[in-house]
Parts: C-alpha cells; sequence; structure tokens
C-alpha cells in the first residue's frame, strides 16, 4: 500500500507533482499554467515536459477563482434554430472567431437565443459563465443586450437597433455604401427601372441597403418606387419576386439584398421565362455559396464574414484585458462581377 501511494504515475495529476517532476516550486508551476511571462523559457519548457509526462489538466475551476475569469466567450444569435442551419453567414462569422480564438487561452460557446424566453439568454450572460459575449443578427428588440453592454465586454456584429444605445463595440461593414455600389453596378448597364427586394426593416443591414439603392437611384434622377421586402431566405425572396412581378409595372434592373432572397428570385423568374441579365440585371449582397452557385452566377458586393468574426474576437479579447478599443470598425467590401448584372 505505501508504494503505491508513493509512487506517482498511480496518483492522480497535482500542480505538486508537476513541481516535483519539473524539480521547481508549485509556484512557478502555477506562473507557467496561467502564462505569466515571468518565467525564464529553459523553465517553461521543464514545466511543459512534466505536464505532458504526467499528463496533468490544469483545475479551471481554481484559475478562474484566482484570475475572476471563466476563459470562455459566448457568442450569441437571437435566431430560431432553422434560420441559423440554413444561413452560410453564420457558419463563417463562427469560422472566423474560432479560428482566432484558437491561438488564446479562450473557448467559445455558441448561444442560439430562444425566441420562447430570450430571457435565458440574458440570464446566462449575467451569471459570470462567460468573460464576454458576441452578438449577431440584431433585430429592433436587441435592447436587452445593448443595456448588459455596460456591465459585461461585448462586440456587436452589425449595428444595434436599440435607439437606446450607449457605448457599444461595433465591427460591420457598410451597408449603406455596399447597396449603393450594387445599385450603381446595374445603372452603369444602362438600365433605368432599377427595383428592390429590401430585407426585413427590424435589422440594421436591412433598413441600410434599402437607404444606399435610394440614394443611387436618387443620384441618378431616378424613381425610387418598386421595392418589396424579404426576410433574407430564399423563399422570402421568391415571395417577393412574385409581388414585384404581379405590379404590373415595367423593370430592367433589380438591386436584392441578399444572395439567399436573390437565389429565391432567380427561380421565380425562371419560371416565367425572364431571361438574366438581358431581360432584367440583378446584383445583390454576400458571396456565399448562393450567389456562387446561382444560375447565372450573382453580381454581388462581398462582405468578408470571416473575417469579421475574427476582429469581433480580436477586440472582444483586448476589451477584457482592459485594453480600448474603437467603438465602430468598418470591414471594406468587394465587387465581385458575374454574369447577372
Amino acid at each position: 500500500m505505501g508504494a503505491a501511494m508513493g509512487d506517482p504515475a498511480k496518483q492522480q495529476p497535482t500542480l505538486e507533482l508537476v513541481a516535483a517532476r519539473a524539480g521547481v516550486s508549485r509556484a512557478t508551476v502555477s506562473r507557467v499554467v496561467n502564462g505569466s511571462p515571468n518565467v525564464k523559457a529553459e523553465v517553461i519548457e521543464q514545466v511543459n515536459r512534466a505536464i505532458a509526462e504526467l499528463n496533468y489538466v490544469p483545475n479551471r475551476a481554481a484559475r478562474s477563482l484566482a484570475n475572476g475569469r471563466t476563459n470562455s466567450i459566448a457568442l450569441v444569435i437571437p435566431e430560431n434554430a432553422a434560420r441559423f442551419f440554413a444561413d452560410p453567414y453564420f457558419a463563417t462569422v463562427i469560422q472566423g472567431a474560432a479560428m482566432y480564438l484558437a491561438d488564446t487561452e479562450f473557448t467559445l460557446t455558441l448561444l442560439i437565443a430562444t425566441e420562447a424566453d430570450p430571457a435565458k439568454t440574458g440570464r446566462y450572460l449575467r451569471g459570470g459563465n462567460v468573460d464576454g459575449a458576441l452578438i449577431l443578427s440584431h433585430h429592433s428588440d436587441d435592447r436587452s443586450y445593448v443595456e448588459l453592454a455596460g456591465s459585461l465586454p461585448m462586440v456587436f456584429g452589425g449595428r444595434p437597433m436599440s435607439k437606446e444605445t450607449g457605448p457599444v463595440h461595433v465591427v460591420d461593414v457598410d451597408n449603406v455604401a455596399a447597396a449603393a455600389t450594387a445599385t450603381r453596378t446595374i445603372l452603369e448597364s444602362g438600365r433605368s427601372r432599377v427595383a428592390t427586394i429590401a430585407g426585413p426593416q427590424n435589422m440594421g443591414a436591412g433598413q441600410d441597403r434599402l437607404r444606399g439603392w435610394r440614394e443611387a437611384l436618387d443620384s441618378a434622377g431616378l424613381d425610387a418606387d418598386l421595392v418589396e421586402f424579404g426576410d433574407f431566405t430564399p423563399s422570402g425572396g421568391e415571395a417577393a419576386m412574385t409581388a414585384l412581378l404581379e405590379r404590373g409595372q415595367p423593370l430592367d434592373g433589380i438591386f436584392i439584398a441578399s444572395a439567399q432572397m436573390a437565389f429565391g428570385a432567380l427561380k421565380v423568374l425562371h419560371e416565367r421565362g425572364i431571361l438574366v441579365p438581358r431581360d432584367v440585371s440583378i446584383t445583390t449582397v454576400d458571396n456565399d455559396s448562393y450567389a456562387q452557385s446561382a444560375s447565372p452566377p450573382l453580381t454581388t458586393v462581398a462582405q468578408p464574414a470571416e473575417r469579421q468574426g475574427a476582429t469581433m474576437a480580436k477586440l472582444l479579447v483586448e476589451l477584457i484585458s482592459g485594453g480600448k478599443v474603437p467603438e465602430r470598425t468598418i470591414i471594406p467590401t468587394e465587387l465581385i462581377k458575374r454574369g447577372s448584372h
């Protein structure tokens, strides 16, 4: 029995056992585990070798108590599960955030905020479970997240809709400029009756892209009266395209506020024998699988969603560490010309 107790290989690895194996103090091991810069490189190597030999796993609960952190970040998406899994934008933003955080001590927790009980997410974030949060795809009812930003480090992907905003940190593209660029691309091809299928007006991107379309037409001295609204989904694009055609008003171009809606709109146009771009020129926003696989492939303003996710994560880590970051960070976009205009 005595031999078993004295054999480190048969004991649950502890900080003390690592220290004994590495030939250093317990405090030194603790500093290495917590990433302190005040340890010599050769000592770090000794300790890490001992950790590997003993298969030691740091007690994260104890570390959290010691430094006041959970080393966890929440990425909150206030959408239903069906919308989340159908939209490639979310996956790309998550990938960017996860790739950035892979080289840090932080882990990423995905929260799809429930529609039945949105307060549940707020309680989780307030409960000390995470060190900060990334908020994506917010609607006009995002006031609770904006209020929470005063007590929890938080970065928004896109501008919050709440009118009662205090200082918040936002990473976004210039949606007004993106829509104006896409609309001007249609006008430059000689079209003059340019409609739009706008996004939902309870979201910043929906409002801003409608504004950009209007500004481009106003600058060209053209009427901005052909508007239908969708919900950023293919089925929403189908319904809006059907409604637009049923007006019976002439049109030769359409700016569609998302590639998913444009994909759905193309289906309706094909069914009715309306050729793109011969009869109708189409441009959109988002260079996702919908834009690339459409027939014809869509001319679009690409927003770099992966870069957006990485930038959001980077700024949040800096906030958690007590750093100062800009309240508004704009990610550049790129016009990609294809066969739809």
